[in-house]
């Protein structure tokens, strides 16, 4: 039977203390390789929670498989802030389009979107409750804005 443990870990920090310690130990696996493993794997979301998925099968063959970090956690580095403002009518940061592209790139196989249009105006959406504009627009402008196509020579760029 195979085993599936899943955590949100800090990037490239990761601990055998809990989440993942006590959910491994059970197992009869090396802990301290699995852990290597997900920092190794994680270390470009330094800072950031990221999902982990560790699958142990009945051999005790380990694969461990990285997600993304959330949304809003992407949008929050990107702007360089540690915290969003919960409201919004304080603007605590402002993304450029190319920043927008860049996290629809990374979320792409986890939003709910068919096209990458549609998929940008999730995250766009995003924004609205961390306090972020997006072009010096709030974000439901934004979206309007990427409906009417003003976008659309540095999208398919």
């Amino acid at each position: 039977m195979t085993n599936v443990v899943e955590a949100l870990v800090p990037g490239g920090k990761a601990t055998p203390g809990p989440p993942l310690g006590p959910a491994l130990g059970p197992l009869g696996i090396n802990i301290k390789d699995v852990i290597a493993q997900i920092n190794e794997k994680t270390k470009e979301y330094n800072g950031m929670d990221v999902p982990v998925k560790v699958i142990v099968d009945d051999d005790k063959n380990v694969e461990v498989e990285v997600g993304t970090p959330p949304t809003s956690a992407l949008i929050m580095k990107e702007v360089g802030i540690e915290k969003g403002t919960g409201d919004t009518y304080n603007v605590v940061g402002n993304l450029s389009m190319d920043q927008i592209m860049k996290i629809t790139r990374l979320k792409r196989e986890d939003v709910l979107s068919y096209s990458f249009k549609n998929a940008m105006k999730e995250i766009v959406g995003t924004c609205v409750p961390i306090g972020v504009t997006v072009e010096g627009m709030s974000p439901k402008d934004c979206q309007k804005a990427i409906d009417q196509g003003k976008f659309d020579d540095s999208i398919e760029a």
